[in-house]
Formats: C-alpha cells, sequence, structure tokens
C-alpha cells in the first residue's frame, strides 16, 4: 500500500492523526485537502523514542484537523 492509499484508508477509518517517520511525505503527497493530521517523528529508532514517549504523546494528543508536525526530541538530561 503506498502511503497516499494508507493516509486515504486512515482517513476513512476516522482516524484522527497519522504518525510517519517519512520525513518526504510532505514532498511525495498533496497534504492541501486532508483532513487528517500528520505527525512526522525524527527516527524509527525505539531505543530513540521510548524516553521521549509523553512528549510525542502530548504532541499526537493536541493535534487539530489537517496539522502537518514535525517532531523534535528535547535533550536527554
Amino acid at each position: 500500500m503506498s502511503n497516499g492509499e494508507l493516509i486515504d484508508r486512515a482517513e476513512k477509518e476516522g482516524f484522527d492523526c497519522f504518525v510517519t517517520t517519512d520525513k518526504n511525505l510532505r514532498y511525495q503527497q498533496n497534504l492541501t485537502a486532508r483532513e487528517i493530521s500528520i505527525v512526522v517523528l525524527p527516527t524509527p529508532s525505539w531505543p530513540q523514542l521510548k524516553e521521549h514517549g509523553a512528549h510525542v504523546d502530548s504532541i499526537v494528543s493536541s493535534t487539530s484537523s489537517s496539522d502537518y508536525i514535525e517532531v523534535t526530541l528535547p535533550h536527554s538530561t
């Protein structure tokens, strides 16, 4: 399934947010007519993402229809 087909299906199934690591998605797809919000994570690496779960969750939870957000992870302390 292509990204466009996947986003179409997610919208039709009633998903509010599409989370991906594909940083080129905005250049490969016409996102202007989309109602689903899109959140782009900076890496697919679970070891890098797991300590930032609350941060990612807060971003996903605060999205509105047709938002496009590229997540930046805070520095670890």
